[in-house]
């Protein structure tokens, strides 16, 4: 049995959550989130708590449990909370704006890139950080790293887009390396 399937989800009050038959649906100040789950768990709700069981015993349904028990967990968090990540801009040049709902980026290449984020993630800008935020942690994850591997950071002078806390290992070039010899 996973060890983190078997661990309770805590409902707050101001959460609604509703399980009908293969679906949970989540409900709170943030918004609202939908999830079908998948045959052989079982999810309860007893007074604040939410419970993921197993139905069988097979090796698919143990590999689910844990991982179905931390998508409703964060759904749970993203209709209170939210999700947000933040990228870090590095180079001379190097500048993001929004232009209406979508997201502009300059740099170095011959062209601006232009990012249309979906409908329910938030792209804020300031000065050379850019905040993606949102309810479903999915979406924000797979928005920051979109955006980052438009020009992933390099190891020479880090120049590039990275995520705010990501330490990057410089290289030495070749001059450090000629007069090191």
């Amino acid at each position: 049995m996973s060890r983190i399937g078997r661990l309770p989800i805590k409902i707050e009050d101001n959460i609604k959550v509703e399980i009908k038959e293969r679906k949970i649906i989540t409900e709170g100040p943030k918004g609202k989130l939908e999830y079908n789950i998948p045959s052989g768990i079982k999810v309860e709700k007893k007074e604040n708590n939410l419970f993921v069981q197993k139905t069988r015993n097979s090796e698919k349904t143990k590999r689910l449990h844990g991982l179905v028990r931390s998508l409703i967990s964060n759904m749970v968090q993203g209709v209170t909370e939210g999700f947000t990540k933040e990228l870090e801009i590095k180079g001379v040049g190097y500048r993001a704006k929004i232009e209406g709902d979508d997201l502009i980026l300059n740099l170095g290449f011959s062209h601006p890139v232009k990012i249309t984020p979906p409908k329910d993630i938030e792209v804020k800008i300031h000065k050379n950080i850019i905040t993606i935020s949102g309810i479903d942690k999915q979406q924000v994850g797979e928005m920051a790293a979109k955006i980052r591997g438009i020009k992933k950071p390099e190891p020479y002078k880090g120049k590039g887009i990275r995520y705010k806390d990501e330490q990057v290992k410089k290289k030495a070039g070749k001059v450090a390396k000629a007069i090191s010899t």
